[in-house]
């Protein structure tokens, strides 16, 4: 039996939110005082650190169980079967359906209830529940759907990673610019060629688990019982440069694939910096160098999706819709993921 991803969906926003529109915010330090450099010097670092140039916003009428329906729908169809034979519905998320112009989460019904709701599955065996795990949330579901299927419990699962963080962002804190929002989803299920090879996974919370967080904006002046998502930049930079590569190389280690075999890393996107470091480190412990082309990249265009990212990366690669990269049958691809927890993953796979 092999486990296989035979669908994948995403939905990208048409909204743009371009570097140049953040030159009229108001960016200030994290006590409230003002930055001393103007706000095209700000946007122009930020460039050469992240590599985005542009990011995409969900529609104010959209939340994200309606843009992970999106994705899922199109998942579907693309895997031709029928959504009643789905056995489970996992859908990574970290702060539920935000409405536009709001503050307040709502995860009441849990976003897969409310995505297997829109999809009009009748099937009360089809189980919906959503899983918090920052952003390698989409890389667990489906290690967790590779876990059900190999005990017998699931056939198929329908794994979907959606998120608008742009609606919980500090607007006077430099790192709103990254975030981003977007859907990925993906049919899992069980067949007769090989997919899933091997997968690897750990928490890091001993001093790690707050490196990202809910906290004040940087404006003293808004109501303190606000919170917004924040980060130690820095300490996340350093986690995932000495955790990534090894989990990584544990992970292709334990599916006796060669690293000379391996034909994308497709790995989740929040500063392009920092995944350059990452893979270069990881071919490092093979004492080889970096091939060319084999990490695509769409934080370019598409910012930091979080959960969204590496199935949307996966989607477009599959579906032709990334210049210069594709994949083939039989190639080996390395998803991975590092975020809030601190929590990191990688899957090997087959395609």
């Amino acid at each position: 039996m092999g486990i296989r991803i035979t669908g994948t969906g995403s939905y990208v926003p048409s909204s743009i939110e371009k570097n140049e529109d953040f030159h009229q915010h108001k960016f200030l330090n994290q006590d409230g005082s003002s930055i001393d450099y103007p706000n095209e010097v700000i946007v122009d670092k930020f460039k050469a650190i992240t590599g985005i140039v542009e990011r995409r916003y969900a529609d104010k009428q959209l939340t994200s169980s309606d843009i992970g329906f999106l994705a899922a729908q199109k998942a579907i169809e693309d895997a031709n079967i029928n959504p009643e034979e789905i056995d489970y519905i996992i859908c990574a998320h970290n702060f539920g359906d935000v409405k536009a112009d709001t503050i307040q989460s709502d995860i009441l019904p849990c976003l897969a209830s409310r995505i297997k709701h829109s999809l009009r599955i009748k099937n009360p065996k089809c189980v919906a529940y959503d899983i918090l795990f920052g952003c390698p949330g989409w890389v667990e579901g489906v290690i967790q759907a590779k876990a059900f299927i190999q005990s017998g419990m699931a056939k198929r699962c329908l794994v979907i990673g959606s998120e608008t963080l742009s609606r919980v962002v500090d607007k006077h804190d430099r790192d709103s610019m990254i975030y981003s929002d977007g859907a990925g989803a993906t049919i899992v299920e069980n067949t007769k060629e090989e997919g899933i090879l091997t997968h690897e996974t750990a928490s890091f919370t001993y001093d790690e688990a707050y490196y990202l967080y809910f906290g004040n904006s940087n404006n003293q002046e808004l109501c303190k019982d606000t919170r917004y998502i924040k980060m130690h930049g820095r300490k996340i930079y350093e986690f995932a440069l000495n955790n990534v590569p090894l989990a990584m190389k544990t992970c292709l280690d334990n599916s006796g694939i060669d690293i000379s075999e391996v034909k994308k890393i497709l790995i989740h996107q929040a500063n392009e910096k920092m995944d350059e470091a990452i893979i270069k480190r990881f071919y490092r412990l093979y004492k080889t160098p970096v091939p060319e082309g084999i990490m695509p990249m769409s934080i370019h265009k598409l910012g930091n999706s979080s959960v969204a990212t590496v199935p949307t990366l996966f989607d477009l690669i599959r579906k032709q819709k990334l210049k210069d990269h594709s994949i083939s049958k039989g190639d080996i691809i390395i998803f991975a993921s590092v975020g809030a927890g601190m929590h990191i993953n990688a899957i090997v796979y087959r395609y």
